[in-house]
């Protein structure tokens, strides 16, 4: 089963749309060994590479992915368990700002994206389609779990698609 536009907010629709499978668990193991696979191919000497004044380098773009993935894992689970608060958003350029990668090479990042997707499969895996249907309250609007796990894997390849374009 996919979302359904009346799912989630309408900004999330251009990172659902570019995931193609109809299951979340296939949706989500596709997205983890494309994600891999790519960063393991990333030429060592781009990693700390920027296309432009003030835009983050490779590693910044592929931590913020992780970044990402543990917040909206976060809020997936808070919903999943009927957690009715409205949740806050995050300022992605302050936790880029603020996370120190000087000692993190592209395995560490591979690694870490590896044990937090896991980690996500696993939960949604026990997921029941009820469970998947709650939606919750974010900052932006309303959005359900199924949503908040597909946008976990249109995210990350939005983000791969724009270090293909401009970074390499």
């Amino acid at each position: 089963m996919r979302p359904q536009v009346k799912d989630h907010i309408p900004y999330f629709s251009k990172y659902i749309d570019l995931i193609p499978e109809a299951d979340i668990i296939s949706a989500l193991k596709a997205n983890h060994q494309t994600i891999l696979d790519f960063i393991e191919d990333i030429p060592r000497q781009k990693l700390n590479y920027f296309y432009d004044d003030g835009k983050w380098t490779v590693k910044q773009v592929i931590n913020h992915i992780i970044d990402t993935e543990r917040i909206m894992s976060y809020r997936a689970l808070r919903f999943a368990r009927g957690d009715n608060q409205k949740l806050l958003g995050f300022d992605e350029n302050l936790y880029a700002a603020n996370a120190n990668l000087t000692n993190t090479n592209a395995q560490i990042l591979a690694d870490e994206f590896d044990s937090v997707r896991l980690s996500n499969i696993l939960m949604f895996r026990q997921l029941s389609e009820k469970e998947l249907l709650l939606k919750g309250q974010m900052a932006s609007g309303e959005v359900n779990v199924l949503s908040l796990g597909y946008f976990l894997c249109g995210h990350a390849q939005h983000h791969i698609n724009i270090i293909k374009e401009r970074y390499l």
